[in-house]
């Protein structure tokens, strides 16, 4: 369908309701399964079948705007608009209740102040005793803050002296019109702080986020490959994440 899909922008014409319905139900599977890796951070109450329907909505925007001239597969820019439109849907629920989010901007608070005084990464102990409070206790606050752990693009990029609170993080993404070689730029860039970002994360964490995000491993099978629990998985991603968070906030607001 992807090369009906190409003919069809390329000549500028329109898609029958048949195309357009053979279009999601081929992609039906790809929905899913970005529902379900994002579900895996969500608290139990959230609607997987609304956050299904959301992802239908973002694969029908992907359709319309998909432009073929920008040498980008289907399959790769329909997958941006569907994890777009369930993140946002997710944002517009405010989920997270806002003592989580208190808690998670006091550790992300506590990781950047330790490591920025220290000079390196932080160990679980120094953030624990920064906190001042025992390692369970730690451990306990990591656990009730790992559904909160998706990284805001949109929080990071505006959060700079001089940033442009009017356009969105998709906005260096996508150009619908003409190739914008500023906005090119952007994104490079940022792709290169988060890598350099990740870089620096300790080891165990750099492994959990390579195995997670680019390996397309759950938790589980995380845990078999380290040796570990799947509960002790999902605190160091929760600590990765925090770091991240903490990092390019810093990086941002220079």
């Amino acid at each position: 369908m992807e090369t009906l899909l190409r003919e069809v922008k390329e000549n500028d014409l329109e898609l029958s309701p048949a195309q357009r319905e053979q279009i999601v139900l081929e992609h039906t599977a790809l929905i899913r399964y970005i529902v379900n890796r994002i579900a895996v951070r969500l608290p139990s109450h959230i609607d997987l079948d609304d956050l299904h329907n959301t992802g239908v909505i973002g694969l029908m925007d992907a359709i319309e705007k998909y432009d073929p001239e920008k040498n980008c597969k289907f399959k790769t820019y329909a997958e941006f608009r569907i994890k777009g439109a369930i993140l946002d849907q997710l944002r517009s629920l405010d989920w997270v209740p806002r003592s989580v989010r208190q808690k998670s901007r006091r550790l992300e608070r506590a990781y950047g102040e330790v490591e920025q005084r220290l000079g390196r990464s932080a160990n679980e102990d120094e953030v624990a005793d920064s906190l001042g409070i025992q390692i369970d206790k730690f451990h306990e606050l990591l656990n009730q803050v790992r559904g909160i752990s998706l990284v805001n693009l949109e929080e990071i990029r505006n959060s700079g002296p001089d940033s442009d609170r009017n356009g969105g993080f998709a906005d260096i993404l996508e150009d619908v019109n003409s190739e914008n070689p500023f906005a090119s730029l952007k994104l490079s860039e940022m792709k290169d702080i988060i890598a350099d970002t990740i870089g620096t994360l300790p080891e165990k964490e750099r492994l959990v986020v390579s195995l997670y995000y680019y390996e397309d491993l759950n938790m589980k099978e995380i845990g078999n490959i380290l040796g570990i629990t799947e509960s002790r998985v999902c605190q160091i991603h929760t600590k990765s994440v925090l770091r991240l968070r903490s990092k390019l906030k810093a990086m941002a607001e220079k």
